[in-house]
């Protein structure tokens, strides 16, 4: 197979991976719903290898059950890895956006704090640093907060905060709380203009771990993950009121 050749393939894979995970975690194709392989192969004009790939992945995510001489099965929500971060970024794309937001804001409110206190202690010069230069990044493109360039630098922050918790557990959710961060930029749940308080928040969180302040940085990132989930909830009562 030539570099072209692959990288064509794992296009495909990627866009039925996407489609069919998308449809499932939407409800669009429910549990229960027996699958042929040979429809996928049919519907997305792709080899047998491509569905083989995707219907492997999306089993080790627990989307679906391969059996012998049952076939392909969709499975419902209570077998998924819901931590996994494609199918929270399929989450966020479908009908349930508001209730998955929901979700993660109430688990952000119990790791993200706890980075922020153990980071007091165990954050490196450089790691200070970085959370440092993110805010500075966050605060000169606050004015385009619905853009990549200040999602770029949102993102910085947060992983590096769980980087420089120490905790390789606590390391190992940046990826979730990024996702979260990227799927409200993708549906436009970010406001076009950052609220100052929330700059002002990551700087006093950056600040208070590079002087050693748990308490503070705690405090801070707690306030932090709290103003994000009041904004949603705002978004979401906006939303109904249009519906």
């Amino acid at each position: 197979m030539t570099n072209a050749d692959g990288g064509e393939y794992r296009q495909l894979h990627e866009t039925v991976l996407d489609r069919l995970g998308s449809d499932i975690v939407a409800g669009v194709v429910a549990p229960g719903t027996r699958i042929s392989a040979d429809d996928v192969v049919t519907q997305y004009s792709v080899s047998r290898t491509v569905v083989r790939e995707v219907v492997r992945v999306l089993e080790s995510l627990g989307l679906l059950a391969v059996r012998r001489r049952v076939g392909i099965t969709v499975l419902g929500e209570e077998h998924w890895n819901s931590l996994d971060p494609s199918v929270i970024r399929w989450k966020l794309a479908g009908p349930q956006r508001f209730e998955q937001l929901s979700s993660l804001s109430e688990l952000r409110s119990g790791i993200e704090p706890l980075a922020a206190r153990l980071a007091a202690t165990r954050a490196t010069p450089e790691q200070c640093g970085a959370l440092t230069a993110a805010v500075i990044g966050m605060s000169s493109t606050s004015r385009a907060a619905d853009t990549d360039a200040y999602l770029a630098h949102d993102s910085d922050f947060h992983r590096t905060l769980l980087t420089a918790s120490g905790n390789p557990l606590l390391r190992a959710m940046s990826q979730i709380v990024v996702e979260v961060l990227e799927g409200r930029t993708r549906h436009s749940l970010m406001p076009h203009v950052a609220e100052t308080e929330a700059i002002r928040l990551h700087g006093v969180v950056a600040s208070s771990i590079q002087m050693g302040d748990a308490d503070a940085a705690e405090a801070a990132m707690r306030a932090i993950v709290s103003e994000s989930a009041t904004a949603v909830e705002q978004m979401k009562d906006d939303e109904d009121t249009h519906e």
